[in-house]
This record gives C-alpha cells, sequence and structure tokens, in this order.
C-alpha cells in the first residue's frame, strides 16, 4: 500500500490544499491520502483560529471522497511536530510506501523542523513547487543531509495564504480560493469573526475600508514573524480608522477627552481608541494603545504599536518617495522601519511648514537613544 500523509493547520482549508493532495495520489500513485489537520503547529505560537472540530469538518467537506480525514493530532492536544506523526503511522503501517506531503516553502524549512532525521527515516518527503518557488533546487542540498531524496510532485500551486482568507473572512469578503460549501460552514459557525469590525467599518467611506483591508493584511502576515498574536494585529488595524469620518460634536464621542493640543491630523487616533473601548467594547489595553497612537507614534511603544503604525503608512495602496526601501525593512527588522519611518515623517513635516507633534519627535529620540 502506498500513503500519502498531508499535515498542516488548514485554517481555513483552500482549494490549493486539494489541488496538490490530487496532484500527489496521481503522480505517486497513492492507494490513500490521509490528511492530518494539528492542534497547535510549532511555528503558530497563538494557535490556530478556528476550533479543531470545525477545521476537521472544513476538511471533510473540501476533500470529500479524495482523502481521509485524521484527528489524530487534534486528539494529541498538544503541540503537533510532524516527527511524532510519522512515527506513528509508521509504527502503524510498518510494510507501506509513506509519502508525506508538502509544498516548496515547507521543504526550504524542512531542515530546521525538530528531528527531521527521524521523519525521513519513517516517511519519503514529497514536495510540489508553490508560487514562483520550486523544489528542484534542494535535490542535493536535502542528499547531502540525509543521504536519500525527495520525491518531486508535478504540480504546482498558487501561493494561496491563509492569512490573507481569514482577513478577507473577517472583512466579510469572499476568497475565492475557499470551496462555497466550506465558506458556507465558515459563516453558518461564525468562524473568522470579528463582532467589532463590521459596526466599526460601517463608519468608514469605502476607500477608507479598502485602506484598513490593506493595514490588516500587511499586519496580520507580519505579526507572526514577531511573535504577536494574529487577532490583535487584526483588531487594531481594522479598528484603527474607525473615528476617521466621526465629528468631534457627535453624540457617539461624548465624554471622550482629548489630551491638548492634539493636531487636527492626530486626533482620530484618540478619538478612535475611544470607540473602539466605549462603543465596540474592545478591552484589550495593548490593542486600544496601539489605535491611540498609530498616527503619531511614542516613546516606548509596544511592537504591536509599531507593527500598526508602520502598516499604516506603508500598506501597498500608499505611494510616496522611499517607500519601497521602507516595505523592505520592514519585513525585515520592525524596529530600524519605524526609526527611519519616523525620521521621514519628521522631515517631511518640518519640510512643509506643518506643525510636529512632540509625541512623533519623542518617539524617534526615544529609538535613536534607546
Amino acid at each position: 500500500m502506498r500513503m500519502g500523509i498531508f499535515g498542516g493547520s488548514f485554517d481555513p482549508v483552500h482549494s490549493e490544499h486539494v489541488g496538490l493532495a490530487l496532484a500527489a495520489k496521481r503522480a505517486l500513485g497513492l492507494d490513500r491520502v490521509v490528511v492530518v489537520p494539528s492542534y497547535v503547529a510549532p511555528h503558530k505560537r497563538g494557535g490556530a483560529a478556528a476550533d479543531g472540530k470545525h477545521r476537521l469538518e472544513m476538511c471533510r467537506i473540501a476533500f470529500g471522497d479524495l482523502a481521509e480525514v485524521s484527528d489524530l493530532e487534534i486528539a494529541g492536544e498538544g503541540t503537533s511536530y510532524t516527527y511524532l506523526t510519522c512515527r506513528r503511522f509508521r509504527e502503524r503501517y510498518p510494510e507501506a510506501g509513506l509519502f508525506f506531503l508538502v509544498g516548496a516553502d515547507m521543504l526550504e524549512n524542512f531542515f530546521t523542523w525538530k528531528r527531521p532525521e527521524e521523519i525521513v527515516r519513517c516517511v519519503t518527503l514529497a514536495a510540489c513547487g508553490r508560487g514562483e518557488r520550486s523544489p528542484s533546487h534542494l535535490h542535493r542540498k536535502f542528499v547531502s543531509r540525509f543521504g536519500t531524496d525527495f520525491a518531486e510532485v508535478p504540480f504546482t500551486g498558487e501561493a494561496v495564504s491563509s492569512t490573507e482568507i481569514r482577513v478577507m473572512l473577517a472583512f466579510g469578503k469572499t476568497p475565492e480560493h475557499v470551496d462555497p460549501a466550506v465558506l458556507g460552514y465558515i459563516r453558518a459557525n461564525g468562524l473568522y469573526e470579528e463582532p467589532a469590525i463590521s459596526p466599526a467599518l460601517a463608519l468608514e467611506k469605502p476607500e477608507r475600508r479598502e485602506h484598513s483591508f490593506r493595514v490588516a493584511l500587511m499586519a496580520c502576515k507580519r505579526a507572526r514573524s514577531l511573535n504577536l498574536p494574529e487577532e490583535k494585529a487584526l483588531l487594531a488595524a481594522a479598528l484603527h480608522d474607525c473615528a476617521k469620518y466621526v465629528p468631534a460634536d457627535s453624540p457617539l464621542l461624548a465624554g471622550c477627552a482629548l489630551p491638548q493640543d492634539v493636531p487636527e491630523p492626530v486626533v482620530h487616533q484618540y478619538t478612535g481608541a475611544y470607540l473602539a473601548e466605549h462603543l465596540f467594547g474592545v478591552a484589550d489595553e495593548e490593542v486600544l494603545d496601539a489605535i491611540r497612537y498609530h498616527a503619531s507614534g511614542r516613546e516606548d511603544m509596544t511592537p504591536l504599536g509599531k507593527l500598526i503604525y508602520l502598516a499604516d503608512l506603508l500598506e501597498e495602496g500608499r505611494a510616496f518617495s522611499g517607500i519601497e526601501e521602507l516595505r523592505a525593512l520592514f519585513w525585515k527588522d520592525l524596529d530600524a522601519c519605524f526609526a527611519a519611518s519616523l525620521e521621514r515623517q519628521l522631515a517631511y513635516l518640518e519640510e512643509s511648514g506643518k506643525e510636529v507633534y512632540p509625541l512623533t519627535k519623542r518617539a524617534f529620540l526615544w529609538l535613536k537613544h534607546a
């Protein structure tokens, strides 16, 4: 018997997951494909966004008769390490030809996985292309390290991002790579929803809502590498401009007290934090703080605050001289990008004769001397 094992968070499962399983089954002559959603993937410190039982059910809907769906890792209720899963399959099926399915991006990181040598003793890795990434260049490195090779599946999937899908769903959008039946299940069970987002976006103009979406997308994609919870990045980004079009005399802002001498372009960060807390029920002070200083920055800013400040400034809809260099720095070194962005902002304000908000200057000086 030849069996393919397909692990991952599947949070949510999408069309490229199904495409890889189908291509591997055909190319490798697999008799069975077993999909194994993880309980908590080691690289996802905040865990999965959807509960394990929902991810199991979404996989059953998406894969249908193509694959079996196993609760092996979810039932274990612990960090999901591939070497343990592969060991258990080898123990259960000692005579089977076992293949573990991965994309080229995962194969590139395989050398850093926990106990990779044990994995290749238990199974043969089977890798496909993903987006512009191909596994072909890794054969020599793989054989040199492990003394054996991986199988290459002639399939190149689109670089579909589960993070992007989750953000789209939170903003009420319809992702094209999610099966309609899976999408129906998601909406019927309220998965990937944040109750505060929809009413907050209702206060914004359509073009501002799209800006907020792009900020959320950028922030959430960077959050994992910073060990920040995706849900906090999503909420702060989605609500950061919720007061942009709310006038100061609105009943919604009754009781909101502003600091002294706040420049008009900065007011909405304070009123936004007020609405987030008092109208939309946000109680997380770290999220509120990120909203409260997203336009000005401040000294001793939290990592989440820096993330939202920079995503707001650098999202793909923005255009100004030097933005590409700042975007490249954003993905490499958040603190360096924050300092460079503050320096640019101060220079711009001073050159244009606009008011420099003291918080912004103090934030730059704090970083410079930290």
